[in-house]
């Protein structure tokens, strides 16, 4: 099976990492790809945003599938143009990435389906949540505690020109929860969870994630299951009502409060930082398994996880503000029990003598235990 992978990030490193061990590949691409996918197949100087392009250069591989990594190509509507050429595609067409992609649109699914979430405020009134309506790329999120935080993030959300949505803020741990899907069935993968805020002691700004384990202590495969049932299958099951079936991977974002889970986003794709903890745990074929979910038919697919946790993630932050990111930039790798590296494509694009350094150095950290 010849195999076209989207992206050029840490997370798509992970997934290029398991995809090649898969005895179902055939040949490797990825578009644009990064310094680490390179030492596993062929990278194409096609950006992920460049849907025309993508289409073409999976019509000259002759590719069987196209996996999507980040989120913005398919809300641009790239897997529904891939479908139309008659190539599978593991990814959710526009109108159903607009789970991730519209919080409203999301708010109004979940009502719909029956599904806990934070309840929308019609004031902004501390304490409370902020929120871009759109992809802000991690950007879009403020927790206000405070009047001068809910100034200060009222001011940030409007300056990214996007419809703003006011929410209650919730409190307790937060877990993340992916499935990957085929249309009508959901297929859970193992627990994971990240860390937003950007400074120690949980304080700093959100981020799109400074890190993540996997397994999440006491969320197992019963407990993941009934959050599956809970949160994804009644959402998977409403998108297809609405004649937008989801095919791809769908990630739920919860807060684990006093009164149960409550959704606090969803992501159309793999999540990032949490996939690059998660996926090495996997020891199953992990291209068969999105194959038969591209393909509507995720009934025979069997993905055993390593009890053990795959790593975690190390960050090596640069002070460069010229990427608009609120923080310096930063690079992400995963160290598993043998320094399976995920590189960052950010860092590798712009630094790469830090990149390599980092690489150099992660060998000498000391061995995680579990």
């Amino acid at each position: 099976m010849n195999v076209l992978l989207v992206g050029s990030g840490g997370r798509e490193h992970a997934l290029a990492w398991r995809l090649a061990a898969s005895p179902s590949l055939g040949q490797l691409h990825a578009a644009p790809g990064n310094p680490g996918i390179a030492e596993l197949g062929d990278c194409h100087p096609v950006r992920a945003q460049d849907v025309e392009g993508l289409v073409e250069l999976a019509r000259a591989l002759d590719a069987d599938l196209v996996v999507v990594g980040p989120e913005a190509p398919l809300v641009a509507g790239l897997a529904d143009e891939l479908r139309r050429a008659g190539i599978r595609v593991f990814g959710p067409g526009a109108e159903a990435a607009r789970i991730e992609g519209s919080k409203s649109f999301a708010k109004e699914v979940m009502a719909a389906a029956g599904v806990p979430t934070a309840r929308t405020l019609a004031v902004a009134r501390p304490p409370c949540v902020v929120k871009a309506d759109g992809l802000a790329e991690g950007k879009g999120v403020f927790v206000c505690r405070s009047q001068e935080e809910l100034d200060t993030g009222l001011r940030a959300a409007r300056a990214l020109g996007q419809a703003i949505v006011i929410e209650e803020l919730l409190e307790g741990d937060e877990i993340s929860i992916f499935a990957l899907c085929d249309g009508s069935h959901a297929f859970a993968l193992p627990s994971a969870q990240d860390y937003k805020r950007a400074e120690d002691g949980d304080r700093g700004p959100n981020t799109g994630g400074m890190g993540s384990l996997s397994p999440v202590p006491g969320f197992g495969p019963a407990e993941v299951e009934e959050l599956v049932e809970t949160i994804h299958r009644p959402v998977l099951e409403e998108l297809a009502r609405r004649r937008t079936p989801f095919f791809g991977a769908l990630f739920a974002g919860l807060m684990l409060t006093a009164d149960g889970p409550r959704v606090l986003e969803f992501n159309a794709r793999f999540g990032d930082p949490e996939t690059q903890v998660l996926v090495p745990r996997l020891e199953d074929d992990l291209l068969e398994a999105l194959a038969a979910a591209a393909d509507g038919d995720l009934g025979g697919v069997s993905l055993d996880a390593s009890p053990e946790a795959a790593g975690r993630i190390l960050g090596a932050v640069l002070t460069d503000h010229a990427g608009g990111w609120p923080l310096p930039r930063a690079a992400t790798a995963v160290v598993d029990r043998d320094y399976v590296l995920a590189a960052a494509g950010l860092l590798a694009a712009d630094h790469p003598a830090a990149a390599l350094g980092l690489l150099q150095r992660l060998p000498t950290v000391p061995s995680i235990s579990h």
